[in-house]
């Protein structure tokens, strides 16, 4: 099929390396969204992080292994969301977020959980989840911990990091006088990268809630404790240089953070790399729910088999195979209690819905790498009568590749398990987008889907 007019931006006209620090330093405000965290905690995490080791003494590879792991620290958190509002029947955004709060005791987790548990279920379903919680807690706070480490430690793996980074990552929730999880590691046995990015994260967030004195008062409470007194000390340092506290608090600290060694050291990042970057990060999103497990990867496979039907190039295709990849990181930002809702959502459970294409543009608008895919990932939910979201674009406003990644994604959703319902039969997902096309979907995209499935049908045959 010839292509269409209405084609995206061309993927040939872009630079063909990226430097590693920004890429990655863009994509975690998509992990902020997951922790429920403001926009930029990462980066400041990596900010103050990376001040420390600098305090410490650290440099070269040992200080590089320490600013990715500050980046990266979140990558496993979205692994255990749907099981956060399984047990605690909370919003599992607002949860991780406040829980970060408190002040580590354990009087102040226990109110915390009854002041959070349940606030929307029945009461006996509430007290069910209070005592679940009150005999087991000690397990299920270790069993999410470990779940949302070594999902982290393993991404941190495909991503190509060192054993230094990953293990940085694996032991963030460990604390010096061995109360931390999941192996209640103690001392010198708690990597120093660990200790100082669950440092950063305490004194970024209460810096972010009451201010430089708070966060400051909050390390030195916890150390001993929580933190290393050695890593306390260097903190108290590296905070009394001038500039620290109005550079974090700064609209240019990405340019600080850029700035900083670890940061001008690394290699550029090539295409294979990027790809693989994609797909790390599609898995982030794909361990939110149990429902969308594979997800990203099912939709990125439709969405290269259309393409191939209608013509378009190799080149053209890895482009589009990264907007199928990460066309859904707006989700990490919606609930788990709305994701994995079984009824029909509400007026503002459908909004925040709603919103997540918006959410994935703005992620994708900010990787200079990316920056390009994101109308496509924006435009995934959108129809051709201008009744889609969240643009209410319609007709020639609708590039191509989004058309594309729209029947891909529409397909997989309707021939996998959903909350709501079972998985349809393939027959029966192909006749709903063919009672829509032209209306809701593109004719030649459902076209090409159908060609292209008949195809790996006939190979899967011969085979």
């Amino acid at each position: 099929m010839p292509q269409s007019l209405y084609l995206a931006r061309p993927v040939n006209d872009r630079p063909r390396t990226f430097r590693l620090a920004e890429l990655l330093g863009a994509l975690s405000y998509a992990l902020d969204l997951t922790e429920g965290q403001p926009a930029g905690h990462c980066m400041r995490c990596c900010y103050i992080g990376t001040h420390i080791g600098e305090a410490l003494g650290m440099e070269g590879e040992e200080l590089s292994d320490l600013f990715y792991t500050l980046l990266l620290k979140d990558l496993g958190c979205s692994s255990n969301a749907a099981r956060i509002c399984e047990l605690y029947l909370a919003d599992d955004i607002s949860f991780k977020r406040d829980f970060k709060t408190i002040d580590g005791s354990l009087s102040s987790a226990l109110r915390f959980v009854f002041k959070k548990t349940g606030l929307e279920s029945g009461l006996s379903e509430r007290i069910r989840a209070i005592v679940n919680i009150l005999q087991n807690g000690g397990e299920i706070s270790r069993s999410l911990i470990e779940t949302r480490c070594h999902r982290g430690a393993d991404i941190a793996g495909r991503m190509r990091f060192s054993q230094a980074v990953q293990q940085g990552i694996l032991s963030l929730d460990e604390h010096w006088d061995g109360s931390g999880k999941p192996e209640g590691l103690k001392g010198p046995a708690i990597p120093r990268t660990s200790g100082i990015a669950l440092l950063s994260q305490v004194i970024d967030i209460f810096h972010i809630e009451n201010g430089a004195d708070a966060a400051l008062a909050e390390a030195k409470a916890r150390a001993g404790g929580w933190f290393d007194p050695a890593l306390v000390d260097a903190f108290i340092a590296a905070q009394a240089a001038p500039g620290f506290w109005e550079t974090l608090a700064s609209d240019d600290l990405e340019s600080s953070v850029f700035a900083m060694a670890p940061a001008q050291g690394a290699e550029p990042v090539d295409e294979d790399y990027l790809d693989d970057i994609a797909a790390a990060f599609s898995d982030v999103v794909d361990a939110k729910s149990p429902f969308t497990a594979d997800h990203s990867n099912r939709v990125t496979l439709y969405t290269d088999m259309i393409a191939e039907e209608m013509g378009l190039g190799d080149a053209h295709r890895r482009w589009l195979r990264r907007a199928a990849l990460l066309h859904d990181l707006g989700k990490l930002g919606v609930s788990n209690q709305v994701l994995d809702k079984p009824g029909k959502p509400d007026d503002d459970e459908w909004a925040a819905i709603r919103r997540h294409p918006a959410q994935s543009e703005a992620i994708l608008a900010r990787v200079g790498a990316f920056n390009d895919i994101a109308p496509v990932a924006a435009a995934h939910h959108e129809r051709l009568d201008g009744k889609g979201y969240p643009y209410g674009l319609k007709g020639d406003e609708i590039c191509l590749e989004a058309r594309i990644l729209t029947v891909a994604d529409v397909f997989d959703a309707l021939s996998a398990d959903r909350p709501y319902r079972a998985a349809m039969p393939i027959s029966k997902a192909l006749a709903i987008l063919d009672s829509d096309a032209g209306t809701a979907f593109d004719p030649a995209c459902i076209e090409a889907l159908k060609q292209g499935l008949a195809r790996l049908n006939a190979e899967v045959a011969a085979a």
